[in-house]
């Protein structure tokens, strides 16, 4: 894949695809001390940027492969692209997508496609989806329409960097990437490599579904042995082969690594000088940063449409200096933002949960609320889990703090109180299982 590839599937694209507005972000900009610009990949026609990728590869089948019709295996986007394309070009498909794919994107897949698509929600993960996908185009051999292992696929996300580049009075010193299965790192990567070979890449990709750190790690795709669904738009268990061969092969290295803590990516002295890296961000960091979007630009970004606005936080800007941050996608079911909210309060250090033993005897809660409570915490659960014996009852309390210094004090009152308690520390097996 190379520049000329990514200009052929520029124009055959274009009438599916405007290009997407960049915008200058002046919070973030305040924040990091350089001129942040949001790339809303968010306001395609099917709201990601994936309507480029299936666009592309659906645009160059031959008369035979239209005819035998399409299948693909999509989180959800990928999914709304080729649905997007099998009405425009009147191409019968078969979409295959997780079960727990959230009801906002299924509905959107079967809009998008009319009469013209099929679609079957079938296993836990994309991987399981992708499976399935696969088993068909081999038993009814259909064409399959790859998400993100495919050169065409990749080449048609490239195009977004072709668009950066033409909407910019200069080159970016740095361009913020999500990272799923690899498609869109591996086409903007490739397009700046040639184009502006000075400009920084970071991909970003949720903690709990690094399969491009892995297998950067590895020294080849790696399949992970499980993966957190909550950013679904990048939660894919293994990398793609072509995005792999790409990424790796322009010198992609790792900046941070899964489960350790997240390091500054980019310092000062190394932006503008083309270093191409991967790094992770935790799924309540998203979550953060998908509300902030909501609440100051109004932007409605998706789980991964938020992941590079979240690795903002640990890149050291040089001041002045120009970064793009892609948004991919704004296909957010408004179901899931007490999901988001949770999230986000225990990222923020705002949201705990304790098993307090109360002794069963008349004003043990009142004591609590005066003894242990602050002034400005609030009690957001109080379920009771069990009663060992008759003098005690254990339950689960989930309190909001005024502010993240709040805990040392709440801990220390806890202490000093005459009842056991236990905190539940998050990504415990019993926090998991209780929240």
């Amino acid at each position: 894949m190379n520049v000329a590839d990514i200009d052929a599937a520029a124009e055959r694209i274009s009438p599916a695809v405007a290009p997407t507005p960049l915008e200058h972000c002046p919070r973030l900009s305040a924040l990091t001390g350089a001129n942040v610009y949001l790339k809303r990949e968010d306001l395609t026609r099917v709201r990601s940027f994936k309507l480029r990728g299936a666009y592309n590869v659906m645009a160059q089948l031959s008369d035979a492969e239209r005819a035998a019709g399409v299948v693909t295996a999509s989180a959800g986007n990928h999914a709304q692209g080729v649905a997007y394309a099998c009405r425009s070009m009147g191409i019968t498909g078969r979409i295959y997508v997780p079960a727990r794919t959230p009801k906002q994107k299924c509905d959107r897949i079967r809009v998008h496609g009319g009469e013209f698509v099929e679609l079957i929600p079938i296993g836990d993960t994309f991987d399981a989806a992708a499976a399935a996908a696969r088993a068909d185009v081999e038993r009814t051999g259909a064409t399959m329409v790859a998400p993100f292992d495919d050169v065409r696929t990749a080449a048609g996300q490239g195009t977004i960097a072709r668009e950066i580049l033409a909407q910019l009075p200069a080159a970016p010193d740095l361009v913020v990437v999500p990272v799923g299965g690899g498609g869109l790192l591996a086409g903007i990567a490739a397009y700046l490599h040639e184009k502006s070979p000075s400009t920084s890449i970071v991909g970003v990709e949720p903690a709990g579904a690094a399969s491009m750190t892995a297998a950067l790690v590895a020294g080849g795709p790696v399949t992970l042995p499980e993966v957190e669904p909550f950013v679904d738009g990048a939660a894919v268990q293994r990398i793609g082969d072509v995005p792999y061969s790409v990424v790796s092969g322009l010198g992609a290295e790792v900046v941070s690594h899964a489960n350790l803590p997240l390091v500054a990516t980019i310092r000062q002295d190394t932006l503008g000088t083309g270093p191409f890296g991967m790094t992770q961000v935790d799924e309540g960091a998203v979550c953060t940063a998908m509300l902030e979007l909501y609440q100051n630009e109004g932007v409605i970004a998706e789980p991964a449409g938020a992941l590079s606005v979240a690795a903002l936080e640990h890149i050291a800007a040089e001041p002045g200096s120009t970064i793009v941050c892609l948004i991919s996608g704004g296909n957010n079911d408004v179901s899931r933002y007490g999901e988001v909210i949770e999230r986000s309060l225990v990222h923020r250090g705002l949201k705990h949960y304790f098993l307090v033993d109360f002794p069963q005897e008349p004003g043990a809660l009142r004591r609590f609320l005066d003894e242990v409570l602050g002034p400005d915490d609030d009690i957001t659960l109080f379920e009771y889990v069990k009663r060992n014996n008759r003098e005690t009852g254990a339950a689960l309390v989930g309190i909001e703090l005024g502010g993240a210094d709040g805990l040392a004090p709440l801990l220390a009152r806890m202490d000093a109180s005459r009842l056991q308690v236990q905190r539940l520390e998050p990504g415990s097996p019993a926090y998991r299982y209780l929240t």
